[in-house]
Formats: structure tokens, C-alpha cells, sequence
């Protein structure tokens, strides 16, 4: 095994729980429950939690097992270990992951300060918090969880409440919006959030990896509609195939061709100048809704004419998320559906670095091992692979090949009509949305009963699952047949042979053939699962390869052996470029993280505050006041008045005289009289030197925020802009960086004159109610 020494260290503190454990079962409830405050003063006097460890888990095991009647098996007390030193626990389907993790949150508590359990949608958060919760609540500790009732709006008192629990159970998109959020406030008073101390994902290669690529984005204001996109889509329906574009690796750019092309077409001489930015951008935009985004593959049409996007990883849709930068109404462009507001990016994060602000992360899934490498790569974790209770009695078949899809999907029909006539119950894996309505149809026509379970119906997902092991069920279902949901066999079908999972096409990785797999044979039962793969499968593209063409086609022959050979190699390059493309999203977000630390840090730094000197403000204004002034050659009476006008006071009192105008030096002692005297009426106006300080950080936050909104507005549309440069022999990353770094420069000094703006032109007076009331210029 390749974790077998860390698997020796953690047998080692199994054992010490062991032992505390037979000091533990005698005590009655009362004293069970006192143990947690013991345990929290042993660690205020200066004890580790890893010392506390075996007692706080000897604890807690008890308690499971009295309030749930679960009593942990030594495997789970093996993960659970694993969970506290950081590891990522590989545990199989049906392995108890839920009870697992209340050992490690339990402990990590221990330190008064929050913990977290993190999983990938409400339902799993709210079943598990609310059970688990049961038992934090009888060892004295508080626990929450999401709703059932997923409509009502949360208020910042629900939220101040529900991350002032010890443990918290939360999804990863709950948690990432909640954080950009928090970072958006204006007052002290209005923050909720816990600190980052310790975290376990489950589903950890899901969130980690799959929904890693999709950043969180908080939009704000709309912007001015554009009217390239309808222009843009047509204008990519009229390119050429490798003569005016390349498409390659779920990429795709113009050739020099094309370049000269579109500089025709729209009448501009340099496409890729700064000038011609939008167009570059929407051309791309286009370029990717054709010839890279499928529907019914990355996005369905819903019934009202909505592009919605499909989630590949989970098989679910994702409401009310769209791509960002232009790119989703790019796709309604194409689709010829209404083209939906396009609103300014106010706020984003990728999972990468959200949970690598924690404290301490660990997480927990059935199929971490085939990515351990990367996972160790970007957050520098290591994968541990916990053995099973029992012994896996699941025979993995060896897959079936075909050359067509029409052999591939009648062979699976057939073999899932002569086990249904058994009544051993089957769950169909297949890719797509497309895949599933088509095998239910060859279902309906061979008159068998089923259930079909895909982004479509997510509704019924539990209850769809819950029956998937009976006697006789059939369902068929894209890769989320119920993550995180265990099915259970009915009565007779251990008899029958257990669940059989057929897998129909070679999916993205093997990861979620995995997953799959892992449906069947749970906790010691019987069970096969078995892949059907053909050349026709998504993954080959055998429909941009001549060669392959032929084989389907039938005028060519190949054997087994070959299908093997060509379809396991797409499997490992999309493995590849789906690995790389995470990559890229890291070395994308490295980039904005650098600035969001420093920007919301200073936010921190202003709401908990911080005084900002008059020196610091003088400072900032003569900064301004020297670039504006070294920017020109000569200066008239009516420039150097608009100036004054826009930046320094609404009034001119007439103290600039032609002889200035030739003076520099004069220039600037008179602008920065203005700027003493603006900072004393203002002084004057609000008359309290506390809520003076209060109005001077708040004017700053202000322009921080402002800055901030435009930078990363301007960087989510740059990612587009600059991935369609490939064509120009461009290091693409080199110049996302370059220029990212040239705008963060140009906001700073934006920033820096809003603040001066915002302090000297703002009407500010203190309320009735004795707050300040503020109109920003």
C-alpha cells in the first residue's frame, strides 16, 4: 500500500483511543458531557490537541454511540485521525465518512475556536449537520446547518448566528460567497464571519479539483450593453476551419489569417491593440461559444429560453450562475435566445485559495489516490488510503469495446434487460444528459420500468437513489447518482448478487469511473460493475478524425486491443488538459490573490479602526497633485481651474495668476493651500474630531472599494482577451501578468486621487440620529 507508513502512524494513535475508550464506556451521561469542558481546560493550560486526542476521541466515540446507536469501527477512528493531521482520507463508498468526521471536529473545537465540515450541496449539509448536530449538542456544543427551506433570504443576524457555532456544516459555494461578502461590508458591526481555523471538505477531489476551474463571482452594477455580440457571432460563423482559426485542446484562436481577416471585417488595423480591446475580447468570446462550449454538454436551453450551465462533475445545473466576462451571453448570441445583462464583477474567489486560508484543511472522498500528485502539487496535501471495514466483495469487470455507439448502447441494453428479468437491481452510469434520455428511450421500447436521474430532475435525487438498490429497480443516471448517498439493497437482492453498475462510455477521468463503481458494494455487499466503451464515446472525437471515421464506418477493420488503446489514451490526455487547466486557473488566481490579500487587509486594517493621519493624507494629495503636474508641458487658467473643480473644491477663489502658470513649483504650493484648506472646512463642518477620523476611513474604504470593483472587472474580461493572443506567438500567462500588474499600478494611483476626491468634495454632515450622512462626489 502506498500510505502504509502514514497508516502506521495513525494505527499508533488507535491505539491509545483504544485504551482511553475502556476508561470512557462506564461513565455515565453527566459525566460523559463534563468531559468536554475538562478537555477545553486541559488545552487552555497548555496542553496540544494532539495530546488531547486519544480522550477527546475516546469522547466522542462514546457519544456516538449512545445518542446515535453508531458505534465508530476502527477504520473510521483511522480516518478520523487522518482528518486531524491534515491528511486527505480516501475511504470507500459506503465507509461511514459522516460519522468519521465528528472525531476530528470534535477535538479541533476543543480550542474555542470554530470548525468546519464542508460539503457540495444543502441537502448532504442539512441531513448530516442535523444528525451529527444531535450529538455536538450533548457534548455541550453548539452546531449549524443550512435550512430546509432553501427560499427564505438569510439576514446578517442569521449569518452572525450561524458561524458563531462551534461546528459548522456548509457547502463550498455557501461558504466562498459568504467570504467575498463579509469583505464587502462597510461597518465593523456588520461582519459574520468565523475565523478560518480548521476545515474538512467532503467530496474533497469534487470541490477541490472539479469545481476548482469555476470561480465564485459577486456581481455588481450592470454594464453598458454591448452590441459586439450579435456582430461577433456572426462574424466567427463566416471562419474557415485551421485556415482561419485553431481550435485544439478545448482552446481555440485565430491564425494569422484570420487575425488580418477580422481586421478587415471590422475596419481596425491593429486587432490586437489596446484600442481595440472589446473587439478582441467579443471575437474570442464568439470564437469559444462555437467551437469549444456544446449545448446539452457544458449548458442546456431551459423550456423559458435560458442558457443554463451544466456541471460536468456532478451531472447537476447550475441556477443562476453564469460564465463571467461576456462569455455566457457570447453563448445566448449563438443560441439565438435573449441576451441576458451583463453585469460588472464586484467581488471573486477560486476554491484553490479560499480553502487555503484556512488554518488547517483536511477532506475526505472515495477517490482521492488517481490524483494524489496534483492534489499534493497545489495544496500541498497528502492522500492517505484508509482500508475498508470489510473486505471488498465488488467485482470490477473488465470493460466491453465497440467501434459504434449503436452496438455500444444495444449490448448494454440487452445485458440490463436479462439482469433486470433476475431482479438484481442495475444503476446506468452514463455522460451526459443527451446519453441518459437516450438509453430511457431504448428502455421504454424494450417495456422496462426505470427511473432516470440527471441534471433535469435533481428533485427526486435522494428519493431516486433510495430506491436504486430494491428488487427489479433500474435506474439510469448521469455521473451524480446521488455523491454523497448511500444505496442501500433491499431484501433479497444480497441473494441476487447485489447492485450492478454498468458504466456506458469512457468518461473525463477515471475518477468518476470510480465513483461509479463505488454505487456497488458497500460495507461487505456483493456487486459488479462493468464499462461499455466505444470509439463514438466523447472523450475519442472521432468526429474530427478521418482515421477513426473509417473504423466507425466500418471500412477499416480494428480490433479490441486498439479501441482499448485509442480510447484509454483520450482518456489520459483529457485527464492532462483538464489537470493543466487547473493549473492555469491557479497561476490566473495567484495573480488577483496577491491583490485581493493587500486590498481586503486594508479593509480589515480601515473597519477595525485604523486612524489615518493628516500626513498621510497631505501625502497622498501632494502624490497626486506632482503626477497631474508632471503629466503636462504647459498649463492655461481654465485647465488648472477644471482641475481644482474636480479634485480639490467645488469654489475657485482667483489666486492663480498667469506668472504661476510657468511655475511648477508655484503650481503645487497653491494646489496643496487649497487642499490645507479644504481639510480644515471639513474639519469644521462635522465638529467632532471621532466622527471626523470615522468619515476620513469611510471616504478611504470607499475609494478602496471603487478601485478594487473596476481592477477585477478589468481582469475577468483580460482572461478572455489574452487567451486569444495563442495565435500570435504570445506567452499568454506572461501577459495576463504583465498587464495585470500595469493596472494594478494605474488603479493604486486612481485610488490614491478618489481618496483625496472623496475627503475634500464629499457633503458630509452628522445626522439627527447623530450618524454621519455622506454624498461622495
Amino acid at each position: 500500500m502506498k500510505t502504509r507508513r502514514e497508516l502506521r502512524d495513525l494505527k499508533r494513535q488507535l491505539v491509545k483511543v483504544k485504551k482511553s475508550e475502556e476508561k470512557i464506556k462506564n461513565l455515565s451521561d453527566g459525566q460523559l458531557q463534563e468531559l468536554t469542558a475538562k478537555l477545553k481546560k486541559r488545552y487552555q493550560n497548555g496542553e496540544t490537541l494532539d495530546s488531547l486526542l486519544p480522550d477527546a476521541f475516546a469522547a466522542i466515540i462514546e457519544a456516538d454511540a449512545r445518542v446515535l446507536g453508531k458505534r465508530p469501527y476502527d477504520v473510521q477512528i483511522l480516518a478520523g485521525v487522518a482528518l486531524h493531521k491534515g491528511y486527505l482520507a480516501e475511504m470507500n463508498t459506503g465507509e461511514g465518512k459522516t460519522l468519521a468526521a465528528t472525531m476530528p471536529l470534535y477535538l479541533n473545537t476543543l480550542s474555542g475556536k470554530s470548525c468546519m465540515l464542508v460539503t457540495t450541496n444543502d441537502y448532504l449539509a442539512s441531513r448530516d449537520g442535523a444528525e451529527m448536530g444531535e450529538v455536538y449538542n450533548f457534548m455541550g456544543l453548539t452546531c449549524s446547518y443550512p435550512e430546509n427551506d432553501s427560499s427564505k433570504k438569510r439576514t446578517d443576524e442569521d449569518r452572525k448566528k450561524f458561524y458563531s457555532s462551534d461546528i459548522i456544516y456548509t457547502t463550498n459555494g455557501t461558504l466562498g460567497f459568504d467570504y467575498l461578502f463579509d469583505n464587502l461590508v462597510k461597518n465593523k458591526s456588520d461582519r459574520f464571519l468565523c475565523d478560518f481555523n480548521y476545515v474538512i471538505i467532503d467530496e474533497a477531489d469534487s470541490v477541490l479539483l472539479d469545481a476548482a476551474i469555476m470561480p465564485l463571482v459577486i456581481s455588481g452594477v450592470p454594464r453598458v450593453q454591448s452590441n459586439l455580440y450579435n456582430l461577433c457571432d456572426f462574424f466567427v460563423t463566416t471562419l474557415v476551419d485551421d485556415i482561419d482559426y485553431i481550435e485544439e485542446d478545448r482552446a481555440v484562436w485565430l491564425t494569422p489569417k484570420g487575425v488580418k481577416f477580422a481586421e478587415s471585417f471590422f475596419g481596425i488595423s491593429n486587432f490586437y491593440g489596446k484600442e481595440n480591446f472589446e473587439i478582441n475580447r467579443h471575437v474570442t468570446l464568439a470564437l469559444r461559444a462555437h467551437k469549444v462550449l456544446e449545448n446539452k454538454k457544458d449548458y442546456v436551453i431551459s423550456p423559458e429560453g435560458e442558457v443554463e450551465l451544466f456541471d460536468g462533475a456532478t451531472g447537476r445545473l447550475m441556477h443562476g450562475v453564469k460564465l463571467r466576462g461576456g462569455q455566457h451571453q457570447a453563448i445566448e448570441a449563438k443560441e439565438k435566445v435573449e441576451i441576458s445583462q451583463e453585469y460588472r464583477t464586484v467581488a471573486s474567489v477560486t476554491f484553490q485559495n479560499l480553502f487555503m486560508m484556512f488554518d488547517k484543511m483536511a477532506g475526505m472522498s472515495g477517490t482521492l489516490m488517481d490524483a494524489k500528485d496534483e492534489l499534493f502539487e497545489v495544496y500541498h496535501k497528502r492522500v492517505v488510503q484508509i482500508p475498508t471495514n470489510k473486505p471488498l466483495l465488488r467485482q470490477d469487470r473488465k470493460d466491453k469495446y465497440f467501434k459504434t455507439a449503436r452496438e455500444q448502447f444495444h449490448t448494454a441494453a440487452n445485458d440490463v434487460i436479462e439482469l433486470h428479468k433476475t431482479g438484481q437491481p442495475v444503476l446506468v452510469v452514463l455522460n451526459s444528459v443527451t446519453d441518459t434520455d437516450l438509453f430511457s428511450r431504448l428502455m421504454i421500447q424494450y417495456n422496462i420500468p426505470h427511473n432516470v436521474l440527471n441534471a433535469s430532475n435533481a428533485f427526486w435525487e435522494a428519493q431516486i437513489i433510495e430506491g436504486a438498490g430494491q428488487f427489479g429497480a433500474v435506474t439510469v443516471a448521469t455521473t451524480m447518482a446521488g455523491r454523497g448517498t448511500d444505496i442501500k439493497l433491499g431484501d433479497g437482492v444480497k441473494e441476487l448478487g447485489g447492485l450492478a453498475v454498468i458504466g456506458i462510455g469512457r468518461m473525463e477521468n477515471r475518477r468518476s469511473e470510480r465513483q461509479a463503481r463505488g454505487r456497488s458494494g458497500r460495507q461487505g455487499d456483493p456487486g459488479f460493475s462493468q464499462y461499455y466503451v466505444s470509439l463514438e464515446d466523447d472523450i475519442v472525437g472521432a468526429e474530427d478524425n478521418e482515421k477513426l471515421e473509417k473504423y466507425i464506418d466500418g471500412k477499416r477493420w480494428i480490433s479490441k486491443r486498439k479501441i482499448k488503446r485509442i480510447v484509454n489514451q483520450s482518456q489520459r490526455f483529457s485527464n492532462e488538459m483538464a489537470e493543466l487547466n487547473r493549473k492555469r486557473s491557479v497561476q490566473y488566481d495567484e495573480v488577483l490573490q496577491r491583490q485581493r490579500n493587500l486590498i481586503y487587509e486594508t479593509r480589515s486594517n480601515l473597519l477595525d479602526g485604523t486612524r489615518i493621519e493628516e500626513t498621510q493624507i497631505v501625502d497622498i494629495a501632494r502624490e497626486n497633485i506632482e503626477n497631474y503636474l508632471n503629466s503636462k508641458v504647459e498649463f492655461d487658467i481654465s485647465e488648472m481651474n477644471r482641475y481644482i473643480l474636480d479634485n480639490i473644491s467645488y469654489s475657485l477663489d482667483g489666486g492663480l495668476s498667469k506668472t504661476d502658470l510657468g511655475n511648477k513649483q508655484a503650481l503645487e504650493d497653491y494646489l496643496m493651500l487649497r487642499v490645507y484648506q479644504g481639510l480644515s472646512r471639513q474639519q469644521e463642518r462635522i465638529g467632532d474630531e471621532d466622527a471626523y477620523e470615522q468619515f476620513v476611513r469611510e471616504a478611504t474604504l470607499t475609494a478602496v472599494d471603487d478601485g478594487w470593483v473596476e481592477l477585477i472587472d478589468y481582469l475577468e474580461q483580460l482572461k478572455y482577451a489574452v487567451a486569444g493572443r495563442a495565435s500570435a506567438q504570445r506567452n499568454v500567462m506572461f501577459e495576463y501578468q504583465n498587464e495585470a500588474f500595469e493596472s494594478f499600478l494605474d488603479t493604486e494611483k486612481v485610488v490614491k486621487c478618489n481618496i483625496i476626491r472623496n475627503i475634500l468634495l464629499s457633503d458630509v454632515r452628522i445626522g439627527r440620529d447623530g450618524k454621519l450622512q455622506i454624498i461622495y462626489p
